[in-house]
């Protein structure tokens, strides 16, 4: 799972525990197998879509991936210079004639959001689709002096996520239609050692997603929400999540959001293989699983 970016269960605990951990060659086959099953290439109408988060990991691969499925795009994160690196990278090799703009936006002045992402908006001409990716992890101990790293996990995943979610839908509400992807984790759904503040943060992204999901129907605006598993990335410093079982690089992991993305499902988790069979176990799981 992506702890890190979507910690797990203890995942390498739970591998063994239902015997997927001793062929990895195997299980890596087959979860590669699944992902080249996937269209590369877009096959519905190109659309304008905002990813929160843009300028490392996941949405920036995630970018990328849209960028060759033909979507225009509207790119934040707090470093606009590599928001300026990743535009480059796109038009120079992928296609020089995708519009795409940038936008400085730090998820954690919420009183800010709204303003940054509407004059984005507005010089995408309308967006079809936003993507809340923007979040943080690290590792944290409870009782400790860890309690501002908590609030900033909770801050960063929970409330910078609902203000984003509550700018776009303004947005959409005057359009009559649109999209809220909302980028959470496995980790919502098994309490973790050591993660507590993390996993309480896409737990609250999560059920607020879904109850979204319910609110807006009505009003013509799709909810999906996405649980990664383990995604190779850097969000945790000193952590090497490539080692952990069942994970992918960001790369494969964007292509199978992408397919997510222009399905609009209610909800998916990636890779597909195996957390899609053992997600209905997780949070129902003894303690001494709940370890990495």
């Amino acid at each position: 799972m992506q702890p890190l970016q979507a910690p797990n269960v203890g995942t390498k605990y739970l591998v063994y525990r239902f015997g997927f951990g001793h062929n990895f060659s195997f299980t890596h086959w087959v979860a590669n197998a699944v992902c080249l099953s996937e269209p590369f290439m877009n096959q519905n109408s190109p659309s304008t879509i905002v990813i929160t988060g843009a300028s490392s990991g996941i949405g920036r691969e995630l970018a990328l991936e849209m960028a060759r499925r033909g979507h225009r795009l509207g790119l934040t994160a707090r470093r606009m210079p590599l928001l300026e690196q990743l535009r480059e990278e796109i038009h120079s090799t992928i296609n020089r004639d995708i519009k795409v703009e940038l936008a400085i936006l730090d998820v954690c002045k919420t009183d800010t959001v709204g303003a940054a992402l509407h004059e984005l908006f507005v010089r995408l001409d309308g967006i079809d689709t936003i993507v809340v990716n923007a979040g943080a992890n690290d590792i944290t101990s409870i009782g400790t002096s860890d309690l501002e790293n908590e609030l900033k996990l909770i801050e960063t995943n929970l409330s910078g996520a609902i203000a984003t979610i509550g700018a776009a839908t303004t947005h959409f509400l005057a359009r009559g239609k649109g999209h809220v992807v909302g980028i959470s984790s496995l980790a919502s759904l098994q309490p973790i050692s050591n993660q507590a503040a993390y996993c309480a943060s896409k737990a609250g992204f999560s059920m607020y997603l879904k109850a979204a999901r319910i609110e807006l129907r009505s009003k013509g605006i799709t909810v999906t929400d996405i649980l990664p598993g383990y995604i190779a990335t850097d969000i945790v410093k000193g952590t090497d999540i490539s080692k952990l079982p069942f994970a992918i690089p960001a790369a494969q992991a964007a292509r199978q959001m992408a397919r997510l993305i222009e399905k609009k499902v209610e909800s998916g988790v990636v890779p597909a293989f195996p957390w899609k069979f053992v997600r209905p176990f997780l949070g129902h799981l003894p303690e001494r699983f709940a370890h990495y």
